[in-house]
């Protein structure tokens, strides 16, 4: 049947926990208000500092603002499919969310990246930083990231929208894009050719940028006085922590998509896939709040 044909599809990872629910509600629900609260308290923060108001600030303030969507796209529809007996979710709903997550998940990296380039200038070369990141520069790379993710996320859901589906279960708590291809009663070659494009094309890019834009930092640090390694370490560190978490949330998802994962519990698996939508948003905060 064609996906137009099908009304829903069905989440197979809940099972029942019966009370305890609501103590997983509880939960969620203070994860989620911590979240927001704390990415709009240091959004406003940035915006009426105007001492805040330079370029990483305002990569922050991307930063925080994909923390925000990311969070929304994923927690209430958790909190909805909790408390439900029956865990199914319309099939536009789905494909909403499937591009909210990887959504978020490209402006995540995109924004990373960026904020790697806005430090390797600004301790590699002090002297011309105001110059090569002036305040259109922000603007172009800010605009650039969030378009990008747009476009590259249009491109793969509509591989999926029209294709023939020989099932309807989704065995995760919320929609993944990956497990609605694995649906497909075709052979999903197209998306997997574009999968891989972008893979190489993209991701693999940035993650050199990132590469060489810290080993370049390490360069000066190791070359300078101590004040300069201490101001870059205090620079690039919570940078580098959230990186480094992104890429292991990352890394999670990945893992449990492409790898036979029905021996693990399942209480480790819904931990697993959830990680990278929900330590991340939490640990920024707390990382860039007490620097701010």
């Amino acid at each position: 049947m064609n996906v137009s044909q099908v009304s829903y599809f069905t989440l197979s990872a809940y099972f029942d926990i019966g009370l305890f629910r609501y103590i997983v509600f509880i939960f969620l629900m203070c994860v989620y208000i911590f979240i927001i609260s704390s990415n709009v308290l240091l959004i406003v923060v940035i915006f009426v500092n105007r001492s805040l108001h330079k370029p990483m600030y305002m990569f922050l303030c991307s930063l925080f603002v994909n923390e925000l969507y990311g969070s929304t796209s994923l927690f209430p529809f958790l909190l909805v499919q909790i408390l439900s007996d029956v865990h199914t979710v319309s099939v536009p709903l789905c494909f909403l969310q499937i591009f909210f997550l990887y959504m978020y998940v490209n402006v995540e990296f995109y924004n990373l990246a960026v904020m790697s380039y806005d430090r390797y200038l600004a301790i590699c070369h002090p002297l011309h930083y105001n110059t090569q990141m002036s305040l259109n520069k922000v603007v172009r790379l800010t605009a650039l990231l969030w378009g990008l993710s747009v476009v590259v996320i249009v491109l793969m859901i509509t591989f999926n929208v029209s294709s023939e589906l020989c099932g309807t279960t989704i065995d995760r708590v919320f929609c993944a894009n990956y497990y609605v291809v694995k649906l497909s009663c075709n052979s999903a070659t197209v998306s997997n050719i574009y999968g891989l494009v972008y893979t190489f094309a993209v991701l693999f890019s940035l993650a050199a940028l990132i590469f060489y834009t810290y080993f370049k930092i390490l360069q000066v640090c190791f070359s300078g006085s101590k004040e300069t390694r201490q101001k870059a370490v205090s620079t690039c560190t919570p940078h580098l922590v959230s990186l480094l978490n992104f890429s292991f949330g990352s890394f999670f998802a990945v893992l449990q998509s492409r790898f036979e994962m029905t021996r693990v519990p399942n209480v480790i698996r819904i931990i697993l896939s959830l990680y990278f939508i929900t330590c991340q948003p939490l640990l920024n905060p707390l990382l860039y709040g007490l620097k701010l």
